[in-house]
């Protein structure tokens, strides 16, 4: 993240920046090598001494950062230094135990995974939280005509509720194609040199798994360390989260223009002012999702790239991680974030929204006119009629249905014609669906 004390806080999560804090890293490094020491202690690989001594001293070490930033800058690693300075602590007899058979990736990989499972949780509450508030919306605005727009020109009549059916329906999904790859994510590292366990003879195997239980981590089919599809996959859903909020921000910014005035992100004045426009309210909240999600979407392409590993240990690639994933993690738990600010907060104008309806003079209709004409006088004569009835309703302010009925004589329903509410389809049984799947009771 660029360093801005004006612009970085839009782009900021204090959760985690907390997790991918060097604190934070420290101390997954450090709980880590304990419990690999704890493993290897129980399976006679390091005497029990040797367990006791190394997380007896990762509990008192008080680690100095200078060397670990030292470290960075000559192998671009921290591990080398934070080792040292626990075996000092741990002594001559004991301290040479620290990080048996480990490499300084595994250390590192892992304690990554331990950081996505800590963000994985908080990113599941606030989408379960933004998935219900949205569901509340729907179930309270099932009946609340407007305009469908396709083209961002009106079509068909929908209700506000089946609108906001379609945003939620995307992150139902995300919730369940996360529940998929965390089997896949939330690995054990450990594999030593090249992954092949081989300085741990014919503990190798036993060890990882204990580590894994330990850590409380499933076990990989091997080490992966130049196989980085499970981070790219984590990767591809923070970019498909952010752009489901997305797609609801920008409509949410469309629907705000001053012409429709069907929503407002909220009705807090003070927010989304102009410098020169006070009867301006931006959609300020909407545009940060937007700007999140089309950023996210760039990144995920910098994690394709860091896919292309040399061999057992990779060149470059491994650092692009460290780039990118923190940074995709932030602009997921903003969007998040203002997503439930805006699903707490939007205030629907009802009467705007059916009044938009009414303004098109039936004009959503056409195609329920033409349905209900074709068997009458057969579909091309019917279109042409509706073609032609169009034209002249747009020329003359009139409603479609009374100037296609005084043309046509036929035995119709022209009432239910001239009412959007008749043409809805199974948009209540739809939003129902979705209700249901959000684990919101139907009230109405």
């Amino acid at each position: 993240m660029f360093d801005s004390l004006l612009v970085t806080p839009l782009f900021r999560d204090e959760q985690v920046a907390h997790q991918f804090a060097d604190a934070q890293l420290i101390a997954y490094m450090l709980e880590i090598e304990v419990a690999l020491a704890t493993v290897q202690s129980r399976l006679g690989v390091i005497p029990a001494q040797a367990a006791e001594a190394i997380a007896k001293g990762a509990a008192a070490l008080q680690v100095d950062v200078n060397p670990l930033r030292e470290g960075m800058e000559k192998s671009s690693i921290p591990t080398v230094a934070l080792i040292q300075q626990l075996r000092q602590l741990v002594g001559d007899d004991y301290g040479a135990y620290a990080h048996w058979g480990a490499t300084s990736q595994d250390i590192m990989d892992t304690a990554l995974v331990m950081q996505l499972r800590a963000c994985i949780t908080y990113l599941e509450g606030l989408m379960q939280q933004v998935i219900g508030q949205l569901a509340e919306l729907a179930d309270q605005h099932r009946d609340t005509l407007m305009p469908g727009r396709t083209h961002s020109q009106q079509a068909l009549p929908i209700t506000f509720g089946f609108k906001l059916a379609g945003w939620i329906v995307p992150l139902l999904r995300h919730v369940e194609r996360l529940n998929e790859l965390k089997s896949r994510l939330l690995v054990v590292q450990f594999g030593g040199a090249v992954g092949t366990l081989a300085s741990l003879g014919h503990d190798g195997l036993a060890v990882q798994s204990g580590l894994a239980e330990e850590l409380g981590l499933n076990v990989p089919m091997m080490a992966w360390h130049t196989q980085r599809d499970n981070l790219v996959e984590f990767a591809g859903w923070l970019s498909l989260v952010t752009g489901s909020l997305a797609k609801m921000a920008q409509d949410i910014i469309l629907m705000a223009q001053s012409e429709v005035s069907e929503l407002r992100e909220s009705d807090d004045p003070s927010r989304g002012g102009s410098s020169t426009m006070p009867q301006k309210s931006n959609p300020i909240i909407s545009e940060i999702i937007v700007a999140a999600a089309r950023t996210n979407a760039s990144l995920l392409g910098n994690m394709h790239q860091a896919m292309i590993q040399e061999h057992e240990r990779a060149t470059g690639a491994w650092q692009m991680e460290w780039l990118t994933l923190p940074q995709m993690l932030h602009l997921t738990a903003v969007s998040l974030n203002q997503a439930d600010f805006l699903s707490k907060n939007l205030v629907v104008d009802a009467e705007q929204m059916q009044g938009n309806v009414k303004a098109s003079n039936g004009l959503m209709m056409a195609e329920a006119l033409n349905l209900a004409l074709a068997p009458v006088m057969g579909r091309g004569k019917a279109k042409d009629v509706i073609k032609a009835a169009t034209a002249d309703a747009i020329a003359q302010n009139r409603h479609l249905v009374d100037i296609v009925q005084n043309r046509v004589e036929a035995n119709i329903n022209w009432d239910s014609l001239k009412d959007e509410r008749s043409y809805l389809g199974a948009s209540k049984t739809l939003v129902d669906r979705v209700i249901q799947a959000a684990g919101i009771r139907n009230k109405s």
